[in-house]
């Protein structure tokens, strides 16, 4: 049977090295586990992720040369002595056990050395540049492409307190019929109501959400705060008819679907199958009856011209308002994956722009801090679409608004 820290080893491996995403592969953990081992493991490779640039620079000082496996054994390690107060001594000894366990034991002499000195290096560290870009590159992981937009557009104290805000935590809703008051006498943990919408529970820690009875009958539902928000700023839904265009997993559609008590009527798209079968499930579960397609939003269709009152438009982005519960996302999008974006972002406006009626509304939503994706993204839009014209255009930042870094413009179709 695999150790507890080979199983956080694999799942490292898998999402740091071959790109499977964090969220999905926990989840893949063996259900032998226990609950506090599971949340050891979810600590231990989230540790890893959200430090990985620096933890490798310092790791670089130590051995220039560190194959695959071996690697990781050193960063899972290094961020234990780093970020989970474990005795060094103790993440020595694991760390060599280990690699021994995976069939390195070539390497134990290695490992052994590397994070011996380790600790004398953290209390005397090598000095980071004095570029802030590079800086924050190595120091906080930050794709280098972002980094210098944000310093260019934001400044150098605003992106570094955008990078060290703290992670957001759980946040929930109640489903119609539920009241918020059922799910308050319901919940196990303390929290607070939100500050930009008053339906959200931000709960002081996590808890076993899934298994409450209350999200098992579709009245209790996980959603980040401002995704809850940019529904709202579509008021009153009711008796709607409304496109969700690129809707799985299904949570705003859910929502908005609750804020009318179920008088609108809604359809739902989504690009793959696999994810067709996610919206399915969640709208199955939270009682919401929309009509879903596998269908393609930049592909027109002249059936749809002009139908909708509403159409929402959840963009594929690069996620960097996410950062803060998304370490991953770091070294998933590079300054190429942006530009590529961009460009089925603007197909898909154009396109479904036309499904607009006439007074109808557009909503453009990403959760990114790119000005490429958003705000040069709707000018460019509204410029080559004069029969739109903005309503109101939104970018919260996690370290001012304390919320995800969401984006939203808001356009009226002219009559």
């Amino acid at each position: 049977m695999s150790s507890l820290r080979r199983i956080a080893l694999e799942a490292l491996v898998d999402i740091a090295e071959d790109g499977a995403w964090a969220n999905l592969r926990l989840k893949q953990l063996p259900d032998s586990l226990t609950r506090k081992e599971r949340d050891w493991a979810y600590a231990a490779v989230y540790a890893t992720l959200e430090h990985l640039s620096y933890i490798d620079f310092l790791l670089a000082h130590l051995a220039k040369r560190q194959k695959r496996l071996v690697r990781n054994v050193l960063r899972l390690s290094a961020a234990q002595i780093l970020y989970m107060r474990v005795p060094s001594h103790a993440a020595v000894s694991e760390g060599v056990a280990l690699c021994r366990e995976i069939g390195k034991a070539s390497s134990c002499a290695l490992v052994n050395a590397v994070l011996r000195k380790l600790p004398a290096l953290i209390a005397s560290p090598p000095p980071l540049p004095t570029d802030p870009v590079d800086r924050f590159v190595i120091q906080y992981g930050c794709p280098e492409w972002a980094a210098r937009e944000w310093v260019q557009v934001y400044g150098e104290n605003f992106t570094e307190d955008l990078l060290t805000a703290p992670a957001m935590g759980m946040t929930v809703r109640a489903q119609y019929p539920t009241t918020n008051a059922e799910v308050a006498a319901a919940l196990p943990v303390p929290y607070r109501m939100g500050r930009l919408d008053k339906n959200c529970f931000c709960l002081e820690r996590g808890f076993a959400v899934t298994e409450h009875p209350l999200f098992v009958s579709g009245g209790l539902t996980v959603q980040g705060q401002a995704a809850m928000a940019v529904c709202r700023t579509l008021g009153d839904v009711r008796g709607k008819k409304i496109l969700d265009a690129c809707a799985a997993p299904g949570g705003k559609s859910a929502y908005l679907y609750s804020l009318a008590q179920g008088e609108l009527d809604l359809t739902c798209w989504e690009l793959h199958p696999h994810r067709l079968a996610l919206l399915d499930a969640t709208l199955t579960r939270l009682h919401v009856k929309a009509a879903t397609a596998c269908r393609d939003a930049a592909q027109w269709d002249n059936a749809y011209g002009e139908c909708f009152d509403t159409v929402l438009l959840d963009v594929p982005c690069s996620g960097l308002g996410l950062l803060q519960d998304k370490p991953d996302i770091k070294f998933r999008k590079g300054d190429d994956d942006v530009a590529a974006l961009a460009k089925i972002q603007r197909e898909l406006l154009d396109v479904c722009a036309t499904y607009v009626r006439p007074g109808g509304t557009l909503l453009y939503v990403t959760c990114t801090i790119s000005r490429r994706e958003n705000e040069e993204q709707i000018a460019g839009f509204l410029r080559g679409n004069l029969n739109f014209a903005l309503v109101k255009e939104q970018q919260w930042f996690p370290h001012t608004d304390g919320v995800e870094g969401f984006y939203f413009a808001e356009m009226k179709k002219c009559t």
